[in-house]
């Protein structure tokens, strides 16, 4: 097969999370040298493939199978690989189908490597992720197999192709607030505690507000207002209470301590509760490590460009891949169209992310 047929089939092979849509399965049998372990936990599909070629580090590509539902009023079939004006349209063909197949085929045509080369990949990136990356992850650590090296091909590139890669992520804090009043007749202000008018005083101070400053890295840790929902939708009653939710992408200057330090500061004197949960944790991979000076010389030979590092964006599986002190980085195509109708990448993006691969492969000391 060849890069682009190989690129459509695994758009047209539906795997839809937790389905793999067959996929895990094929890699096993495209890759027939490697030997592979399946980690499945419940209905999620988990593959861990490697091969050992010499003494030296261990590098491995991870990334996921599955996609988020289609949707309606796509102009094509999105599980039907559309070949139009040099891109070609479906779902997964930025997040992340492209990297899987990039890293793939890189993978398949290497016959000298030094080290040990494996794939990680799972059907559970775009759902709750609690059964994929990290199950494994926790197999591998139990075996004493975990890699030295991580690339995720997620979409990482902003505006032209090799322009960013990520070295790091925010982490995720969610705050729930429960501001409490006393209800009363709006004719009787006086006699009631109105938590709007109470939370009006001080949320031009706190919403859209940076918590910290920043740095090289990371754009500052922002307090970003979600949801307030109050009342009971009439107007001749002034509510009991209040609640608001908010989400802070935060760096690793700010933690749940400084958080709440925040919400405490500004609603001082007022009676409420605060509850935070933490989906995922900041991190950041060291730029002089020797993965982020291959990559970034590997996309300089085939683009032309020295990416940037970045921290942007959401979450992903290198967020598990970082808790075991694993070296991780982020590199594929445009981020411009993920999760979205009429999702699409050029070939050119997808062929010159294979040969990105596979110069990294051919540095790799």
């Amino acid at each position: 097969m060849s890069l682009i047929e190989l690129f459509k089939f695994f758009i047209e092979s539906k795997s839809e999370t937790p389905d793999d849509g067959g996929l895990l399965d094929f890699i096993e049998t495209y890759l027939p040298d490697f030997k592979a372990l399946r980690i499945d936990v419940e209905d999620v599909k988990n593959l861990f493939i490697y091969k050992k070629f010499g003494e030296g580090d261990h590098l491995c590509f991870a990334g996921h199978v599955d996609v988020v539902p289609a949707g309606k009023g796509w102009d094509t079939n999105p599980y039907e690989a559309i070949e139009k004006d040099g891109y070609i349209y479906g779902r997964g063909t930025q997040d992340m189908k492209s990297g899987v197949v990039a890293f793939l085929q890189a993978v398949k045509e290497v016959e000298n490597f030094r080290g040990t080369l494996s794939l990680l990949l799972t059907s559970d990136e775009e759902g709750e992720a609690v059964n994929g990356t990290i199950k494994v992850l926790e197999y591998l650590k139990e075996k004493s197999m975990l890699p030295d090296s991580v690339v995720v091909a997620e979409p990482t590139c902003e505006e032209r192709f090799g322009d960013a890669i990520k070295v790091g992520r925010r982490g995720s804090i969610n705050g729930y607030i429960t501001l409490k009043g006393k209800q009363g007749h709006a004719a009787y202000p006086e006699k009631a505690i109105n938590p709007i008018h109470n939370l009006s005083k001080v949320l031009g101070d706190m919403a859209g507000v940076n918590i910290d400053d920043g740095d090289e890295f990371f754009s500052p840790s922002k307090f970003v207002v979600t949801d307030i929902r109050s009342g009971m939708e009439v107007t001749n009653v002034t509510p009991n209470e209040l609640k608001m939710m908010f989400n802070v992408r935060n760096t690793t200057l700010t933690t749940q301590k400084e958080v709440r330090e925040f919400v405490e500061r500004h609603l001082k004197g007022l009676d409420f509760d605060l509850k935070l949960t933490q989906g995922s944790y900041p991190f950041i991979t060291d730029t002089e490590t020797k993965l982020v000076h291959n990559i970034d010389a590997a996309i300089e030979s085939v683009t032309g460009i020295r990416p940037k590092h970045s921290t942007a964006g959401g979450t992903s599986d290198a967020r598990f891949i970082s808790k075991f002190g694993i070296d991780v980085i982020e590199f594929g195509v445009i981020n411009d169209t993920i999760h979205a109708i009429n999702e699409r990448t050029t070939i050119k993006e997808v062929e010159n992310l294979y040969e990105v691969f596979k110069k990294l492969l051919g540095m790799w000391k």
